[in-house]
């Protein structure tokens, strides 16, 4: 069938929206009619080359949700109606990584920027003027209708409101998480989230829900400083030299105990501000992404040997998304977790481009696009 999408054609490239073909669902996959999209950064690195892709052109998108409307053959367990948010990581759950609890880190995920089917790398669900077209994470939620894997679903109940449950499936997972499961903050921590845009502030909100005494939120960007202290932060400040300064304060010269690096384009330099930061045993979580190519950090071996300090990596949060999205939405449902005040903006599909325009010049804390 025919369907709209946001494609690249090349990296660096801009998106652009175009009429696509989207196939029937075959066996576990189901058809999705999306109603909203997240912006998230990630696929802009993917528009300016720092993430680079298995094919061109690639249709983006990995933060949505929507309602199925077809369901492919021997799928048991889906019906059309059901209405699903999508986690830009699947989970298989029967390998090694599923089976321990990690489904983060589920085998699956290894094919995510191919743009193909995970296993057949010449089986592709989109195409635009006879040619095949990538899927960002395998589901392309920047198309107004998308063919997936059940791999990549989560079913929601049918009152969640979908415009703003779209972002559980990675901004929120992932800062959440990043703060929670990753830094594993404790009752009375000193924290410091560097960078607080979508990722960002929702590790403020895991930071303060795990019951953290001081969250200190940073970033040069007014808007969202003023907006990480209405959803959590007890300071926020422009500059990393003045949260090393507010956790050193607060625990008799040590400093936090631990820092989280959601900045939207990370470097080695971030990592090594955040290293200063933290006391001894402290722990740095590097969730942000930048150009992926770039190697090393200007980082002492023997302060992270002798003050036992730790670099600890973040995907999606350590979450495990088919238990924890649902989770998520019921913090939501019992106001525990905010939503709404996420949403800076919301676009229509054709204005995708704008969007990004908006979250490079720092008007959006996330934007959306609504279906």
């Amino acid at each position: 069938m025919h369907t709209r999408g946001a494609i690249i054609k090349e990296a660096p490239g801009t998106y652009e929206v175009v009429d696509l073909e989207v196939d029937a669902p075959r066996q576990d996959e189901i058809q999705v009619r999306m109603v909203a999209s997240g912006l998230c950064h990630s696929d802009d690195h993917v528009a300016t080359g720092d993430i680079p892709v298995g094919i061109y052109p690639f249709a983006g998108g990995h933060e949505g949700a929507g309602v199925v409307t077809a369901v492919g053959p021997h799928t048991p367990g889906w019906q059309e109606g059901d209405h699903v948010v999508f986690s830009f990581l699947p989970s298989c759950g029967r390998c090694a990584w599923c089976s321990r609890g990690m489904q983060n880190l589920c085998d699956l995920g290894a094919t995510l920027l191919v743009g193909s089917r995970w296993d057949d790398p010449e089986s592709f669900r989109l195409s635009y003027d006879g040619q095949p077209v990538g899927q960002m994470c395998g589901i392309s939620t920047f198309c107004e209708v998308t063919t997936v894997a059940v791999d990549s679903a989560v079913k929601v109940p049918d009152d969640v409101p979908l415009d703003k449950a779209c972002l559980i499936g990675c901004g929120v997972g992932t800062g959440w998480g990043s703060a929670v499961n990753s830094a594993d903050v404790r009752p009375g921590d000193v924290v410091v989230v560097m960078g607080v845009g979508g990722i960002g502030i929702n590790a403020v909100q895991g930071a303060a829900h795990a019951g953290a005494s001081m969250v200190i939120a940073v970033d040069p960007v007014a808007l969202k400083r003023e907006k990480s202290l209405e959803l959590g932060a007890t300071h926020a400040v422009a500059t990393m030299e003045e949260a090393t300064e507010l956790a050193q304060s607060a625990t008799n010269g040590q400093g936090a105990d631990s820092a989280i690096v959601t900045v939207g384009v990370t470097t080695g330099e971030h990592v090594a501000q955040a290293m200063a930061a933290i006391r001894k045993a402290g722990t740095v979580v590097v969730t942000g992404l930048g150009n992926i190519a770039e190697i090393g950090a200007p980082i002492s071996l023997a302060d992270v040997t002798l003050f036992q300090k730790r670099i600890q990596g973040s995907l999606f949060g350590a979450s495990n998304p088919k238990a924890d999205i649902l989770m998520l939405l019921r913090l939501y449902a019992e106001g525990r977790l905010k939503l709404d005040e996420l949403v800076t903006r919301t676009y229509k599909l054709d204005e995708v481009a704008l969007g990004y325009e908006d979250m490079h010049a720092g008007r959006n804390l996330r934007g959306v696009i609504v279906y």
